[in-house]
């Protein structure tokens, strides 16, 4: 069924929303529309995406009318260099999202993935145009299914709640407000907020073997920078900073 747009903007009249029943991305869509004069709280949403578009250009898989898709322009009191910053508040407002519309609970995994059991079920992108952030928002909702050669095994809330069908216009209405909730935070509590917030909901930011996915070094994570980026220990002991990539964990077999 398709998204209930009137109902939306009903609820969230301070929210202008552009809706599509096919697009190729909603991140390209919201760039065009900051290129003509759209600012914060402008939000584009589609039933499906012909292109849609992950971490390092990968394709997000965008089934019809099963999930949220969505991209929303924010306005965030951050500089370039704290671009991940914004990556960790829409992490933070995805998760709290689904679990208030849904009651499952989540895990995020630095930088981008929500998690059900060790599967994404949501991924976030941020992306800075002209002084704008956009948060590029996927959400598994009601997928039966995924491929199995997947790079990150995937879930959706449907199968982590047994086979509940879920309302698509309660958790964007509800990732909206987290999304408020949590760039008031910023605004009051400056980025070491959300880098707290972060690290209290998330099993993966401290004392987690991961392996580093940009070179497959095996480390320990040991928190968060000032920045956001995240921080690991090798296995001499050796800090360092993870400025690109992703993580994954340590399951002890070979990387």
């Amino acid at each position: 069924m398709p998204l209930d747009i009137v109902a939306l903007r009903e609820q969230r009249p301070q929210n202008t929303f552009y809706y599509f029943a096919s697009i190729g991305s909603t991140m390209t869509g919201a760039a065009r529309l900051i290129a003509t004069g759209a600012g914060a709280g402008t939000v584009v949403l589609a039933d499906e995406q012909t292109a849609g578009v992950g971490r390092f250009g990968r394709q997000w898989i965008s089934e019809p009318e099963a999930g949220v898709y969505a991209s929303i322009i924010l306005d965030l009191p951050l500089v370039p260099a704290d671009l991940p910053v914004a990556s960790l508040l829409i992490g933070l407002a995805a998760a709290e999202a689904i679990q208030k519309a849904s009651h499952v609970a989540c895990d995020l995994r630095w930088p981008n993935d929500v998690l059900i059991d060790q599967k994404k079920v949501a991924g976030i992108l941020p992306q800075l145009v002209n002084d704008h952030i956009i948060a590029g928002i996927g959400i598994n909702v009601n997928n039966t299914g995924f491929p199995p050669d997947l790079r990150t095994p995937a879930t959706s809330l449907y199968l982590a709640s047994g086979g509940k069908v879920h309302s698509r216009e309660r958790l964007i209405i509800q990732l909206l407000e987290s999304l408020d909730s949590f760039s008031e935070l910023l605004a009051t509590g400056g980025r070491e907020a959300i880098l707290r917030a972060f690290t209290a909901a998330s099993s993966y930011v401290r004392n987690r073997r991961v392996i580093v996915e940009e070179n497959g070094m095996r480390s320990l994570t040991a928190g968060l920078d000032e920045h956001g980026f995240l921080l690991v220990r090798d296995d001499a002991g050796n800090l360092i900073r993870i400025s690109s990539g992703g993580i994954r964990p340590d399951t002890g077999a070979s990387a």
